[in-house]
């Protein structure tokens, strides 16, 4: 028999066989563009976002292409965005998993290209089908018929005015879980600011430390200097990590973090950063697989997969620095 005991305002408190136990009533997460949108202010964003395709800034590659003419820079994307693949995800991290998965779309081509991609087929090749705005809703809303968490967009920087007028038709068919950007790190501020209150949960990598090192892997020597810009805005909108009652993620930051053979990213400092000048409170992944993939084979200090001691001393950083490492 179950005895009711107490209420407090979000959780009430039930004795059974001398156990307590805990059922919270905490209010469904409403993701922030649907309250965007409510307001008018995401069509404003759709248009702000789609005149940057006419001389192409939307990464810091600041190509200037014209995309509605189908010319093409560093993301090899004209109009129309490109989806590899989509599908409930299990291999995320476990706060985006939850039972059913994160809904994740994978975007062809990148607008860094680093050299060793475990993804290179797709980041470089494009490998995958043209896809038109109302596709990638249809797609948005199947994933979140299967029962995902979230939906999860993989380098979607180059294709933000495409995202952008997809949730639009996507929330008018129900869309309403959290939308996690999923990136290289390397952003635009103003694209980053077009996106404040449509994106719930930032997902980007801090891939490098030294310029020097960004230049070789991927010829973005501004990558660390962009990157903890991009960062910084990134929490600016949505802060530290939230969960809800199930412990599944639905806004806040998430820092990826691959370490690279010889301290190639600069951990040490990568994990100082992010407690010192984000937040202390920063959930970090600080990732092993870390092999010589794509073309890593062609450059020598790439050439070797990190050892077990490299990655002792990668978490040691982490923990150092008091950082809430994603398990």
């Amino acid at each position: 028999m179950t005895y009711y005991i107490k209420s407090f305002k979000n959780i009430k408190v039930y004795l059974k066989k001398n156990t307590f136990i805990y059922q919270s009533y905490m209010k469904p997460y409403i993701p922030k563009y649907v309250n965007t949108r409510h307001k008018g202010v995401l069509a404003k964003k759709v248009a702000q976002a789609s005149k940057l395709l006419h001389h192409c800034t939307l990464c810091p590659r600041q190509c200037l292409v014209d995309r509605f003419s189908n010319e093409l820079g560093m993301c090899s994307t004209g109009e129309e965005a490109i989806i590899s693949n989509y599908m409930p995800h299990y291999g995320e991290e476990p706060q985006l998993v939850g039972k059913n998965g994160s809904g994740t779309i994978f975007f062809a081509y990148c607008s860094l290209k680093c050299c060793f991609c475990q993804n290179y087929d797709i980041s470089f090749k494009g490998k995958g089908q043209k896809a038109s705005v109302g596709q990638i809703a249809a797609i948005m809303l199947s994933l979140k018929k299967n029962g995902c968490h979230n939906i999860n967009l993989v380098t979607p920087t180059h294709v933000v005015p495409q995202f952008l007028q997809a949730l639009d038709i996507a929330i008018e068919h129900g869309l309403d879980i959290p939308i996690i950007y999923n990136s290289s790190g390397y952003e635009s501020l103003e694209t980053l600011k077009i996106l404040e209150g449509v994106i719930d949960i930032y997902m980007p990598d801090f891939k490098f430390w030294d310029s020097k090192i960004a230049k070789m892997a991927c010829h973005a020597p501004d990558y660390p200097n962009i990157a903890k810009q991009a960062v910084k805005e990134m929490h600016r909108q949505v802060g530290d990590l939230k969960m809800d009652d199930r412990n599944i993620a639905v806004s806040g930051l998430l820092v990826r973090h691959l370490v690279m053979p010889e301290n190639l990213s600069g951990t040490y400092r990568v994990m100082k950063f992010l407690s010192e000048k984000i937040s202390k409170n920063t959930y970090v992944n600080v990732m092993s697989q870390y092999r010589p993939m794509g073309e890593a084979d062609k450059i020598k200090e790439l050439s070797n997969p990190i050892t077990t001691e490299e990655y002792k001393i990668a978490l040691h950083a982490a923990r150092e620095f008091g950082l809430n490492i994603i398990k």
